[in-house]
């Protein structure tokens, strides 16, 4: 089984992600890490000399190069991933898939997200809370329709790693 982890950034997919693997010994493979390695540069170059388009392009492309050699692992993806391309359709047929929405709260993401906005490329440029907030509350308006088609929806807030990663053991592995 291929366990895809989804949500908003900020909302722990590869805290998670890397609990996971260990507690269950499948990989673990961070999709934005692989992509960093495949094209020799950070996401926030791609997207600064690419621009979106591409690093959208080649997030499809490596999705399924790393669904089609993966077995028994845990895949961690961007917040945006399953929303462009067709590529929750691609993870959702994959015969060894099982998608779980790690779905965090818009007060409990502007919290998380504020001070390290600086390191994500989609958020560089909000100089406030208020800013930030409104920019994920449109996100998470705009992804909702994705992120819910998931198998299992776990709610990550209040609760610490080790709780969220049993829940989503017992609820699916």
């Amino acid at each position: 089984m291929i366990l895809v982890l989804i949500g908003y950034m900020g909302c722990g997919k590869s805290l998670i992600g890397n609990d996971l693997a260990a507690k269950v010994s499948y990989d673990y493979v961070d999709l934005d890490d692989y992509i960093e390695n495949q094209e020799h540069k950070s996401i926030k170059d791609i997207f600064k000399n690419n621009g979106e388009i591409y690093f959208r392009k080649k997030e499809t492309l490596y999705l399924n190069e790393v669904l089609n050699t993966l077995e028994n692992a845990i895949l961690s993806l961007g917040g945006g991933t399953p929303c462009f391309a067709g590529n929750l359709e691609i993870i959702k047929e994959h015969p060894k898939t099982k998608v779980v929405y790690l779905k965090t709260s818009l007060d409990e993401l502007t919290k998380r997200l504020f001070n390290e906005r600086n390191k994500r490329p989609l958020l560089a440029h909000l100089k406030t809370e208020f800013e930030l907030k409104d920019f994920i509350r449109k996100h998470l308006f705009e992804r909702s329709f994705y992120y819910n088609q998931a198998d299992l929806n776990v709610s990550t807030d209040e609760k610490n790693v080790e709780q969220i990663s049993e829940e989503i053991i017992s609820s699916l592995l």
